[in-house]
């Protein structure tokens, strides 16, 4: 594996509530090429950072990594690719929220327009003079809409398939209410929903896993928000944030529907009442480019050390 390595240099933010543990030095080189490419390498030179890094007794389980990569093209400010406890992952709005944060606090970029490739396509972040970022993030659309699938226990639940950076089946009336209370209620529905899903053969493009299960309701506060969602992620855990992504396949789905006019204005509240806006650029063929907007605080800086003779060193039943 990888014993030898002494240290991992880390920082770690939050977008919304949601972290974000960026990999900014001591990580292994995955070669030259698109993010994409990298990204496919991961596995056989990398892997071993999810266990270190996010899981236990280092991180937990909700944790994103963000390995900052130098850009294929040097006129982007950076190169990311994201992991979570399950694997890699494709893109990650509040990632790249977290990520242009630590780059300001690096000294690397200040308030203006950053491109920032990702394994799914090139995002353009700006990073407002208040702090706050904003995220164009690649083409989203509908695939499927009104997608009925039978949940054991939960009956028919009917949702639509969308591509906002991963892929998502969004559900609205079925399932617990959508509040902080009802968490561990919503892991099972979701989690039930996305076997049913695998079990029925529903996917996204091309056969692609739905890795994401996005169910709405009412927001807390209609004057803050005009939604609250759950989301669950690959490997198991919920979204603390409103989920970038998952923010850009609401809006997409909207705006198919008629009720989101170009420009106009989604408040997108998560399960701890922290929110995205978001609004669409149309572009033609039922897709659109969603522009979402966040905060992200950088919270610690650390070098995290692996020490070869801990039997933890790459996280409890990490190999």
């Amino acid at each position: 594996m990888k014993a030898a390595l002494e240290m991992v240099k880390v920082i770690d933010s939050h977008t919304g509530g949601e972290p974000t543990r960026a990999v900014v030095g001591g990580a292994p080189d995955l070669g030259a090429g698109d993010m994409a490419e990298r990204r496919g390498r991961f596995a056989g030179r990398a892997d071993w950072l999810r266990g270190a890094l996010l899981g236990e007794p280092r991180g937990f389980g909700a944790m994103v990594g963000a390995l900052l990569c130098e850009p294929a093209d040097p006129s982007n400010a950076a190169g990311v690719i994201f992991f979570n406890n399950a694997g890699p992952i494709g893109g990650c709005l509040h990632g790249t929220m977290g990520l242009v944060k630590t780059l300001e606090y690096m000294g690397r970029i200040g308030p203006g327009q950053h491109r920032v490739e990702t394994p799914v396509g090139v995002v353009t972040a700006t990073l407002e003079a208040g702090g706050a970022v904003s995220v164009a993030n690649v083409p989203s659309y509908r695939s499927r809409r009104g997608v009925a699938v039978e949940v054991p226990g939960y009956g028919e639940v009917c949702g639509d398939v969308a591509w906002g950076g991963n892929w998502f089946f969004l559900v609205e009336g079925s399932g617990p209410e959508v509040e902080y209370g009802n968490t561990r209620e919503l892991l099972e529905f979701t989690s039930a929903v996305m076997a049913a899903l695998a079990a029925a053969g529903v996917s996204g493009e091309d056969g692609a896993a739905i890795d994401h299960v996005e169910v709405f309701g009412p927001p807390g506060d209609p004057s803050v928000a005009d939604s609250r969602n759950f989301v669950m992620c690959p490997g198991g855990e919920y979204d603390r944030s409103a989920c970038g992504t998952g923010t850009s396949a609401k809006l997409a789905c909207l705006h198919a529907d008629g009720k989101l006019a170009p420009g106009q204005v989604w408040r997108q509240s998560g399960i701890l009442d922290t929110f995205f806006e978001g609004r669409v650029e149309p572009l033609g063929d039922g897709k659109v480019t969603p522009v979402v907007s966040g905060r992200a605080w950088v919270n610690g800086e650390c070098q995290v050390l692996i020490d070869p003779g801990d039997p933890f060193r790459f996280g409890i039943g990490g190999a």
